[in-house]
């Protein structure tokens, strides 16, 4: 049987491009992931470590051009947010590099002997070593933040595991560019290209995810796709860790202060946040509660004229296009659900933004079903559940509540987040008693937690958290963030080891210079 080939494809017009791959079969998946598994040893020294990712910074900043032209032609994201991305990958990689140098993602612990303690105490001494092979699953819009050079490598290639990737089939020629620029970045520091590998096709990832030799794995993409990923991890004679980011309603709370205080601010910034990049950003706010009344009327009016001004835009293929116009017309044919400005169609490659409205009550006093709620993946039964689903495109819905209570019921009935947002007054944050019970309700849905903001947008920093409750992610790790090196690391203790046998991170008199408790 012929390999199948891989295919560019361009967004705007459904057409092929150029067959730049084929799918990997199981055998070369099988070689794919010995390579990378026998050049794991290779990357035990820190400092050449640290290096390889400088470098792979460095090279993708100089190919600048071929990389932004190569992902928009694949994407529609266009030279404007895919410069930013670029930036924010290569400013992640160097980041990774501090946080290898730096030395305290090890978790360096002493406890010296103490004979007279209870019960007595051998000399123990601990720290974490890499897991080995990381599966790296690429997202489709992030063509390189989530992707081949994106945090699931980065963090990976930090913790001293080499990586098989699966690329894409959104973006196959970007990743196949980033995987060479990456694997000529480890030769050029006397790594072997092998601590970078990259795969394509479906039943490609399926195979990654069964191999014997692969011990964790990344994924960044839907529910249906990463639960399948995950549960088939889980399967396996030897479980792995499986750190799945799925999907999200990110939801948003907005105090009837708050909106009598700044009703078009607020429209108009959703507006924005919920439209960026034609609302693909697993961080868009999808979901808001805001108050019935006149101020709540003028903050719909706000949001209503903020995205009938935005333009169509190319989703990132034909599929999602296809999803996102079926989504918007089942959720917009629901009882009560009004529409301020109809999304779905726009062109025959395109699609319009929207908004959804419907009263909070629909949600908490449906049908029998609904009430019971013994719907799919935790959520409410009846019709009326889709709403609280991620519909992945540019729309939000607003529902428009009447108490505070029905504040409380509708946020009971959420799944968990990436995000949830809370609007508070400004003029009344200091006095607010209700701002506190209210962060208090959104905080176990969610990993971040944001106070008169909006969601879109995920700082590389040291406090970032990108994850959450399921079904946001399968795990309590951050795939942001330095932590996010933690997915791909165990903890070991040596106990009574003499010190010529210990590595030297944890020998007497700390040689190394490292962080340790």
């Amino acid at each position: 049987m012929a390999a199948e080939p891989v295919w560019s494809v361009d967004p705007r017009t459904g057409k092929p491009r150029e067959q730049v791959a084929v799918e990997a079969t199981a055998e070369e998946v099988d070689q794919a992931v010995r390579a990378a598994h026998a050049a794991r040893d290779a990357l035990a020294d820190r400092t050449v470590r640290a290096a390889f990712l400088r470098t792979a910074a460095d090279l993708l900043d100089e190919a600048r051009e071929h990389v932004i032209e190569a992902a928009d032609a694949e994407t529609a994201l266009g030279p404007v947010r895919l410069t930013g991305e670029l930036a924010r990958t290569t400013a992640q990689l160097r980041s990774f590099a501090e946080v290898v140098t730096e030395g305290s993602y090890l978790d360096i612990r002493i406890d010296l002997p103490d004979p007279g303690a209870t019960p007595p105490r051998s000399d123990m001494r601990r720290w974490k070593i890499p897991l080995g092979v990381v599966a790296v699953y690429a997202a489709s819009n992030f063509p390189l933040a989530f992707s081949v050079p994106g945090g699931d490598t980065a963090s990976a290639l930090a913790a001293g595991c080499p990586v098989v990737v699966k690329a894409h089939p959104d973006h196959p020629a970007t990743a196949e560019l980033c995987a060479a620029l990456l694997r000529r970045a480890a030769a050029r520091q006397g790594l072997p290209e092998d601590v970078v590998v990259l795969v394509h096709g479906f039943d490609a990832g399926v195979e990654l995810v069964r191999h014997p030799l692969v011990a964790a794995a990344g994924f960044t993409g839907s529910v249906r796709g990463g639960r399948a990923l995950f549960d088939a991890a889980a399967a396996r004679p030897v479980p792995i860790p499986f750190h799945g980011e799925l999907g999200s309603l990110n939801p948003v709370v907005l105090t009837p202060a708050a909106v009598e205080e700044r009703a078009e601010e607020l429209g108009a910034g959703l507006a924005g946040s919920m439209t960026l990049g034609a609302g693909q950003f697993c961080t868009k706010p999808g979901f808001v509660l805001a108050p019935q009344g006149e101020a709540g009327d003028r903050f719909l009016a706000a949001l209503t004229a903020g995205v009938s001004d935005t333009e169509q835009g190319v989703m990132l293929d034909h599929r999602m296009r296809d999803a996102f116009v079926a989504g918007v017309a089942e959720r917009a044919a629901l009882d009560g659900v009004r529409t301020p400005v109809t999304p779905g169609a726009g062109g025959e490659h395109t699609v319009s933004a929207g908004v959804l409205a419907v009263d909070a009550e629909r949600l908490t006093k449906g049908d029998a079903e609904q009430r019971t709620g013994d719907g799919a993946d935790g959520l409410p039964g009846g019709d009326h559940h889709l709403l609280l689903e991620e519909c992945f495109g540019p729309v939000t819905v607003v529902a428009r509540y009447s108490s505070r209570e029905e504040v409380t019921a509708v946020l009971g009935l959420l799944p968990g987040n990436l995000t949830a947002t809370l609007h508070i007054a400004e003029r009344d944050q200091d006095q607010d008693t209700d701002a506190a019970s209210l962060l208090a309700e959104l905080t176990p849905l969610a990993g971040r937690v944001l106070v008169n903001g909006w969601p879109t947008g995920v700082a590389v920093a040291a406090a970032q958290h990108h994850g959450g409750p399921y079904p946001a992610t399968t795990s309590t790790s951050t795939s942001v963030g330095a932590t996010a090196i933690e997915r791909w690391l165990r903890p070991v203790t040596y106990q009574s080891t003499p010190e010529h046998l210990l590595p030297p991170e944890l020998r007497d008199g700390n040689p190394l210079g490292l962080p340790r408790r």
